[in-house]
């Protein structure tokens, strides 16, 4: 079988897995976030915590939750790091440095999960398990509760209470990411991902040595690591790593896994507005723009140039070969689309326009599906941007879902779609015109520039990968890229449920031969546009100076 071939079936197997999960998991959230039933577990959880899931709040209140739990969230984290040397089953590895410790905590709680260390190097069993997987769960749930804070925001009318947060936090994380995270995690194991405690130990003698490794509850975090778009690997070869993601079919399991819940989320917002039409024409939009982009990687990473490649068959630098060009190009297009990071092989290494591709997937604001919450939230922003536009083109006041799209919303929506671009820019731009960034680079030219490039919108957008050649251990580095990480995820966070109350308040306005039809494929094709246009003159210019100008020059 060709390797073409080979990256074509499990394409059409991976979007046939998808397809049968859409209609039960979607349903199954819009259930889960519209009872009024409360678990038992989860009232000891309320109970614990002093929270009261009954009461009804508005986008301040929403927001205090959002941004308190989270800070509070940065500060543990950062605390078990900076103490791992007095903790048990550190497996005698030191406390994390300051800076570095600043980094990993802002990057679990903010769903980046950016990482500037060898996770089998530096972190002990107790912050893995205690502290970067528990924030792998909480830090997604807290993105599915602002999704659906602002689909509440389009479904209410006449009032400003946009749920409770505590009680979307709490549902989120015990009925969708756990039972999920356990049934992926048992599928994993059956694969050959290890789960165990067990310390440091020598494997196999390679070049008169042995090779250290510790072990570690690897298939736990892996699975919860996909299903929440997180992306932190236990070890520093993430889904590269075969203890981590053994086999072909861990590969698109995994790969699975990232994309479920951000795809069935559609369903779950055309549930609970009133309109599966309207899910319908989200989901259209974010596979259109995800089936685009496979096409596009694996043409430049299939595309045969001299004879290296033609004996390949394909781009194997940096790529496993038990997993392949084909299922490669699906993966890192999956986890650059979405907030998951995770890599199976390394970005640095494909084509110059494949690395392009890698980095125009996250400066699209990971929407196509994007991760767990923050994928539909920002797809919903840019739809709000569309019907905008389309009101200016006919002279008419925009409206989507029966609300106005009036002077206060459109603001809203702009600052959200500004401020991620905003903190990309400014940073690489910093970092390329001051003298010390620059030594941690270790290729020189556009190359160079596009690690750069990468990491900073890699951490603006929360997503978490690296183009790898780049030394981010430093002050600098994790410092800045920490401060992108919050401000890209949390002021973000802020617009989403300014715009959530303000649509809540309103009146529902009643359609008309006027209004433009949402849910029919014109609109689908206007909101793909303004997604591209948008993107392509924000980033076009420092496109064209790293992996448009490698990839052309190649």
């Amino acid at each position: 079988m060709s390797p073409v071939l080979a990256g074509v079936l499990q394409l059409l197997a991976l979007i046939a897995a998808l397809a049968l999960a859409y209609v039960p998991l979607g349903d199954y959230m819009a259930r889960v976030y519209s009872s009024d039933r409360h678990w038992r577990v989860e009232k000891w959880i309320y109970k614990g915590i002093g929270a009261n899931p009954n009461t009804e709040m508005r986008w301040p209140a929403y927001l205090r939750g959002v941004l308190g739990f989270s800070a509070v969230g940065v500060l543990f984290l950062y605390l078990l790091q900076r103490l791992q040397g007095h903790l048990p089953g550190s497996l005698g590895f030191a406390a994390i440095d300051p800076d570095q410790a600043f980094n990993t905590a802002a990057s679990f709680v903010s769903n980046t999960n950016w990482q500037s260390y060898y996770g089998e190097q530096a972190m002990g069993h107790v912050v893995q398990t205690g502290g970067l997987a528990v924030q792998n769960f909480v830090s997604a749930a807290v993105g599915i509760a602002v999704a659906v804070a602002l689909v509440r925001g389009f479904s209410r009318s006449r009032t400003g209470e946009l749920g409770n947060f505590w009680a979307d936090l709490v549902r989120g994380t015990v009925r969708i990411l756990l039972p999920l995270s356990v049934v992926g995690a048992i599928v994993l194991v059956a694969c050959g991902a290890i789960q165990n405690f067990s310390g440091i130990h020598s494997v196999g003698q390679f070049m008169g040595g042995s090779q250290q490794w510790n072990g570690g509850a690897v298939a736990s975090q892996e699975a919860i690591k996909e299903v929440g778009t997180n992306g932190g690997g236990y070890f520093n070869a993430n889904s590269a790593h075969p203890f981590e993601n053994p086999t072909p079919f861990s590969n698109l399991f995994e790969i699975f896994l990232l994309l479920v819940i951000p795809f069935a989320l559609t369903r779950t917002f055309g549930r609970m507005v009133g309109s599966l039409k309207q899910g319908y024409a989200i989901l259209a939009t974010m596979a259109t723009i995800w089936l685009g982009f496979i096409a596009l990687m694996m043409w430049t990473e299939f595309a045969h140039h001299g004879p290296a490649f033609q004996i390949a068959g394909g781009a194997m630098e940096g790529k496993e070969n038990r997993i392949g060009v084909g299922a490669s190009s699906i993966f890192a297009v999956a986890t650059t689309l979405t907030s998951t990071g995770a890599v199976d092989s390394f970005h640095s290494s494909f084509t110059g326009l494949g690395g392009g591709i890698t980095i125009l997937g996250m400066q699209l604001g990971e929407i196509a599906p994007g991760g767990t919450g923050s994928g539909l939230y920002g797809m919903l922003i840019m739809a709000v941007i569309a019907v905008f536009i389309a009101g200016l083109m006919v002279g008419r006041t925009p409206e989507y879902l029966g609300k106005k799209i009036g002077t206060r919303e459109i603001k809203f929506a702009a600052c959200y779609i500004l401020i991620t671009p905003a903190l990309v820019l400014v940073f690489t731009a910093a970092a390329m015109a001051l003298p010390t960034p620059g030594h941690s680079m270790t290729n020189s030219g556009a190359h160079g520039f596009s690690e750069i490039l990468y990491a900073y919108t890699s951490g603006a957008n929360n997503n978490g990968s690296a183009f790898a050649g780049l030394n981010a251990d430093t002050q600098w580095f994790n410092s800045t890229i920490g401060i992108a990480m919050l401000l890209g995820r949390f002021l973000p966070m802020v617009f989403v449920l300014a715009l959530a109350g303000s649509l809540a308040e309103q009146r529902p306005v009643p359609a008309t031969a006027g209004t433009l039809r949402t849910e029919k494929p014109l609109f689908t094709g206007l909101l793909v546009g303004a997604i591209l246009i948008i993107t392509g003159l924000t980033y076009f210019p420092a496109l064209a100076l790293g992996p448009l100008a490698e990839g052309l020059a190649s």
